[in-house]
């Protein structure tokens, strides 16, 4: 009882150093939501070639998107005619940086690992891309030639029935547009990686109280360390904002940054599910071509990093959690508060998805292209199921 109080009370304490600044995330997220426009990121990833791998690890980096949630979108660039460099890159630097992770990295760590881990995104996003378009070459076009539609389907922009003609939509005033970028925060956004970032501040809480210092610290910062977070990083599924703590109490019992870095890396990016739906987007050589440039990356980085602390003479112990400090307690328990209510949906939402029948049962079948009131029309997506 008193181990499991000491893990809470632990846990307590990280999430009320990292509420006010994921909240901060989840706001800039919310908005670049609102004024990034999909179709803009489309026309930029859509073409072969070195630019189009720059781009897309340049887009990715600030957009707080997991590893789930990036794979429709990579297929759908993918399906557009994306070539594999430009589709990997933005599969890479996606998930392992955002503005929701940069902002807790910076309370939890320090402005070096601020700064260092949307760097080695986009180098590892550039790496896995440029590698994947020099071993799978785009074609001289890779431009997909959409087949004409039918007259009836030139106004649908998806397998829905085209709309009925209306007056056009009117344009919506910057309150608003702002209004709705909250609101996409405090849902959607939040809704999709609550429950890991809550598992994620528990897991540091454990490790916190259960973990001894000597069994981590005499790994130190070696390769040996950078090995170990290797191997657990990759088949595990954790956020980018959810290993953020993780890391944290990995540094506090004497990992190194170096180390840390790594699973930063390749947690987010990596996952028994993702990696089993990327041999389907890219294909299976292709997908292990992507995992051995990320882990390289990964490994290299990790190194520069640790060279970095010691060439500035930075202990990552000492620094890290620093910038909670500037934040006065009110604040902080007024947004862990907020955080924990903002959570009750989605976790509730969790339980009932793993034990349907005891909590009210599964939730109905939607329209497999999500039309409005389950009419659908046109050809099915081969390989794509609806969520």
């Amino acid at each position: 009882m008193q181990t499991g109080m000491e893990i809470l009370h632990g846990s307590w304490e990280i999430l009320l150093d990292a509420s006010v600044y994921i909240l901060f995330g989840l706001l800039v997220g919310g908005l670049l939501k609102v004024f990034l426009s999909p179709g803009l990121v489309a026309r930029h990833l859509g073409k072969g070639g070195a630019g189009s791998v720059v781009k897309a690890a340049l887009i990715g980096i600030p957009l707080p998107v997991c590893s789930c949630g990036v794979l429709p979108i990579a297929a759908a660039l993918k399906k557009q005619g994306a070539s594999n460099g430009a589709t990997t890159s933005f599969l890479v630097s996606t998930p392992e940086s955002g503005v929701d992770s940069i902002s807790i990295t910076y309370a939890l760590l320090d402005p070096l690992m601020t700064v260092a881990r949307p760097l080695a995104a986009f180098f590892s996003a550039m790496t896995a891309g440029l590698s994947q378009n020099y071993f799978f070459p785009p074609g001289p076009d890779p431009k997909v030639e959409l087949p004409p539609r039918r007259e009836e389907d030139k106004t649908a922009a998806s397998c829905c029935p085209a709309p009925q003609a209306g007056p056009l939509p009117k344009r919506r005033s910057l309150g608003t547009l702002i209004s709705t970028g909250v609101r996409f925060a405090g849902g959607e956004l939040w809704n999709n990686i609550a429950v890991w970032f809550l598992i994620g501040i528990l897991l540091s809480g454990m490790i916190t109280v259960l973990v001894p210092d000597s069994l981590l610290a005499g790994y130190g910062g070696g390769l040996t360390a950078k090995l170990v977070m290797l191997v657990i990083g990759i088949p595990l599924y954790t956020c980018a904002s959810a290993s953020t703590p993780i890391a944290a109490a990995l540094i506090l019992k004497g990992v190194s940054p170096g180390a840390a870095l790594v699973y930063l890396l390749v947690g987010p990016a990596t996952s028994m599910a993702s990696l089993t739906v990327l041999a389907g987007i890219l294909g299976r050589r292709a997908t292990l071509y992507y995992l051995a440039a990320l882990a390289a990356s990964a490994m290299f980085c990790g190194i520069l990093v640790d060279f970095l602390y010691g060439w500035l003479g930075i202990s990552a112990q000492a620094m890290a959690g620093q910038a909670a400090e500037l934040i006065p307690f009110p604040l902080q328990l007024a947004g862990a508060l907020l955080l924990l209510a903002l959570s009750i949906r989605p976790v509730w939402q969790a339980l009932k998805s793993l034990v349907p029948g005891r909590f009210g049962g599964a939730a109905p079948d939607s329209a497999p292209c999500g039309c409005p009131d389950g009419d659908v029309s046109g050809p099915p997506l081969h390989g794509f199921k609806g969520s």
